[in-house]
Protein backbone atom coordinates (compact mmCIF):
# COMPACT_ATOMS: atom_id res chain seq x y z
CA UNK A 1 0.00 0.00 0.00
CA UNK A 2 1.30 3.47 -1.26
CA UNK A 3 0.63 5.97 1.90
CA UNK A 4 0.91 9.63 0.46
CA UNK A 5 2.14 11.64 3.44
CA UNK A 6 0.78 15.33 4.22
CA UNK A 7 3.20 17.34 2.24
CA UNK A 8 3.89 15.23 -0.32
CA UNK A 9 2.06 18.36 -2.67
CA UNK A 10 4.56 20.63 -0.47
CA UNK A 11 7.50 18.48 -1.31
CA UNK A 12 6.79 17.99 -5.22
CA UNK A 13 6.59 21.45 -6.25
CA UNK A 14 9.27 22.52 -4.57
CA UNK A 15 11.12 19.32 -6.73
CA UNK A 16 9.58 20.91 -9.73
CA UNK A 17 10.83 24.35 -8.71
CA UNK A 18 14.04 23.28 -8.48
CA UNK A 19 13.69 21.42 -12.28
CA UNK A 20 12.65 24.89 -13.70
CA UNK A 21 13.66 27.58 -11.63
CA UNK A 22 16.91 28.95 -13.03
CA UNK A 23 17.05 32.06 -10.70
CA UNK A 24 16.84 28.95 -7.55
CA UNK A 25 19.33 26.83 -9.27
CA UNK A 26 21.83 29.87 -9.65
CA UNK A 27 21.34 30.32 -5.93
CA UNK A 28 21.69 26.41 -4.91
CA UNK A 29 25.41 26.27 -7.37
CA UNK A 30 26.92 29.67 -5.05
CA UNK A 31 26.12 28.19 -1.79
CA UNK A 32 26.01 24.69 -1.64
CA UNK A 33 30.03 24.49 -1.77
CA UNK A 34 30.63 27.03 1.05
CA UNK A 35 28.16 25.27 3.18
CA UNK A 36 29.79 21.94 2.69
CA UNK A 37 33.21 23.07 3.02
CA UNK A 38 32.09 24.32 6.46
CA UNK A 39 30.33 21.06 7.41
CA UNK A 40 33.25 19.33 6.14
CA UNK A 41 35.61 21.68 8.25
CA UNK A 42 33.43 21.14 11.41
CA UNK A 43 33.63 17.08 11.14
CA UNK A 44 37.51 17.03 9.80
CA UNK A 45 40.09 15.43 12.06
CA UNK A 46 37.78 12.26 13.85
CA UNK A 47 35.29 15.62 14.69
CA UNK A 48 32.47 13.02 13.04
CA UNK A 49 31.04 11.39 15.84
CA UNK A 50 29.82 13.48 19.32
CA UNK A 51 32.10 13.42 21.95
CA UNK A 52 30.00 14.03 25.34
CA UNK A 53 27.03 12.43 26.35
CA UNK A 54 24.12 15.30 26.27
CA UNK A 55 23.39 18.34 24.44
CA UNK A 56 25.08 20.83 26.64
CA UNK A 57 27.99 19.62 26.29
CA UNK A 58 27.81 18.94 22.52
CA UNK A 59 26.89 22.64 22.06
CA UNK A 60 29.26 23.63 23.59
CA UNK A 61 31.97 21.31 22.06
CA UNK A 62 29.99 22.37 18.15
CA UNK A 63 30.19 26.55 19.46
CA UNK A 64 33.79 26.69 20.51
CA UNK A 65 34.76 24.22 17.26
CA UNK A 66 33.03 27.07 14.72
CA UNK A 67 34.48 30.06 17.01
CA UNK A 68 38.35 27.95 16.67
CA UNK A 69 37.26 27.60 12.35
CA UNK A 70 36.32 31.01 12.06
CA UNK A 71 39.37 32.69 14.29
CA UNK A 72 41.71 30.36 12.23
CA UNK A 73 39.92 31.99 8.66
CA UNK A 74 40.37 35.15 10.33
CA UNK A 75 43.68 34.90 10.76
CA UNK A 76 44.42 33.81 7.45
CA UNK A 77 42.76 36.63 5.99
CA UNK A 78 45.20 39.00 7.82
CA UNK A 79 43.76 39.47 11.00
CA UNK A 80 46.15 41.57 13.75
CA UNK A 81 46.54 43.04 17.02
CA UNK A 82 48.13 46.16 16.65
CA UNK A 83 48.03 48.67 19.28
CA UNK A 84 45.15 46.80 21.44
CA UNK A 85 43.19 47.25 18.15
CA UNK A 86 42.18 44.08 15.94
CA UNK A 87 42.55 45.15 12.39
CA UNK A 88 41.63 43.23 9.56
CA UNK A 89 43.70 43.28 6.04
CA UNK A 90 41.98 44.97 3.50
CA UNK A 91 43.75 42.42 1.11
CA UNK A 92 44.61 39.38 2.07
CA UNK A 93 48.52 38.58 2.47
CA UNK A 94 48.83 36.58 -1.09
CA UNK A 95 47.50 39.83 -3.00
CA UNK A 96 50.83 42.57 -1.05
CA UNK A 97 53.07 39.90 -3.86
CA UNK A 98 52.37 38.62 -7.56
CA UNK A 99 48.89 37.13 -7.36
CA UNK A 100 47.23 34.03 -5.19
CA UNK A 101 49.57 31.67 -4.49
CA UNK A 102 50.20 28.42 -7.25
CA UNK A 103 51.59 25.23 -6.36
CA UNK A 104 54.74 25.57 -8.14
CA UNK A 105 55.03 29.29 -6.20
CA UNK A 106 54.75 27.39 -3.05
CA UNK A 107 56.78 24.90 -3.87
CA UNK A 108 59.89 26.99 -4.48
CA UNK A 109 59.18 29.34 -1.73
CA UNK A 110 59.03 26.69 0.75
CA UNK A 111 62.43 24.89 -1.22
CA UNK A 112 64.66 28.31 -0.86
CA UNK A 113 63.46 28.65 2.56
CA UNK A 114 64.75 25.19 4.14
CA UNK A 115 68.05 25.38 5.17
CA UNK A 116 70.48 22.12 4.81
Amino acid sequence: MVQIRPQHDLQAAARRQADTDTGWQADYRRWRPPVERAVAWIVANGNRRLRYIGTIKNNVWLHTRAAALNLRTLINLGLTRTGGIWILATKPAWAAHRGPPTARSTATITRSSVNF
